[in-house]
């Protein structure tokens, strides 16, 4: 069966679907965009990424393509007609199309698409086993907060880390840990607390980390917002990232440095199993997807 897209103002089959030349997220990566994760056909999350799809938007002058519950009801649309069960919904919002001129008119419409992707999501090799990270310098704009299509800093990261022997890249900046290339990073003391880089423009404010910082109040475990180096990571008991595609994924080493024994720790897999859980709504009264206040 030929996917579905949402293109144009309109669902068609994906070998129909065609952007213009002059539209600024090819020209200029001037665009913003989501990715939501599907478990069980359901949308997890979706609040929180509609609410970083609107404050991107905001932050670029963008106007948002729909009205929000158009765009939620596009969603699930493609959902349906995908028969997507588990995997991931993009969406992509640019500026609009125009002739290439670094200022742009002042009434351009914005462009809008949206796809879905199969693909697994729980029970990888990644979540059982967890991966090796690369550290590397940072190598991004400076409003790292606005989600971006601007990705190749990360590209290049990626491509270089695998070529290594590394599964991802956690970027250093003034010998600090900002964020994972794809992702938000994480550590757990060897006290038991749960430590992420706090929001800045410095990074992305993820909604996965929200989610996990939700989790972390509600079973009354420590989390800790401030920077970490890579000395404090050769004394971590454990190490692990989030992202909406990757869920919570145990990292067993950075660089040249093993974690705890070099396997998934007992927090970790409390928080996967937490993560999943509400979720999918077994045993949480407010799943990590309901929308939220502004993510900064």
């Amino acid at each position: 069966m030929e996917r579905t897209v949402y293109c144009a103002g309109t669902y068609m089959p994906q070998s129909e679907a065609r952007l213009s030349i002059f539209d600024r997220g090819t020209l200029f990566g001037d665009a913003i965009y989501e990715v939501t994760v599907v478990l069980d056909g359901r949308l997890i999350d979706n609040g929180l990424h509609l609410d970083r799809l609107e404050r991107s938007l905001a932050a670029l002058a963008i106007p948002m393509p729909l009205p929000r519950h158009e765009i939620e009801a596009i969603q699930h649309e493609l959902v349906a007609r995908n028969e997507l069960v588990e995997g991931t919904l993009y969406l992509q919002v640019s500026r609009g199309e125009a002739d290439r001129d670094f200022v742009y008119p002042a009434d351009m419409r914005p462009g809008f698409f949206a796809f879905t992707q199969h693909r697994a999501i729980r029970d990888t090799p990644a979540q059982r086993q967890g991966i090796s990270v690369a550290l590397m310098p940072d190598p991004r704009w400076a409003r790292r907060d606005i989600k971006t299509t601007m990705l190749l800093g990360q590209v290049l990261a990626k491509r270089e880390a695998r070529a290594t022997g590394f599964a991802d890249v956690w970027f250093v900046e003034e010998g600090v840990v900002t964020e994972g290339a794809s992702s938000t990073a994480f550590l757990i003391t060897r006290a038991g607390a749960v430590v992420t880089r706090p929001n800045s423009h410095a990074i992305l404010p993820g909604c996965t980390r929200k989610a996990v910082q939700a989790l972390c109040a509600r079973h009354n475990l420590e989390f800790e917002e401030r920077g970490f180096t890579p000395d404090d990571i050769a004394m971590a008991a454990e190490a692990f990232q989030t992202s909406a595609s990757s869920l919570v994924t145990p990292v067993v080493r950075v660089g040249a440095i093993p974690i705890g024994d070099g396997a998934p720790g007992p927090m970790t897999r409390r928080l996967q199993h937490y993560y999943l859980e509400a979720a999918l709504g077994q045993g949480s009264d407010t799943p990590p997807g309901k929308p939220g206040p502004d993510l900064l």
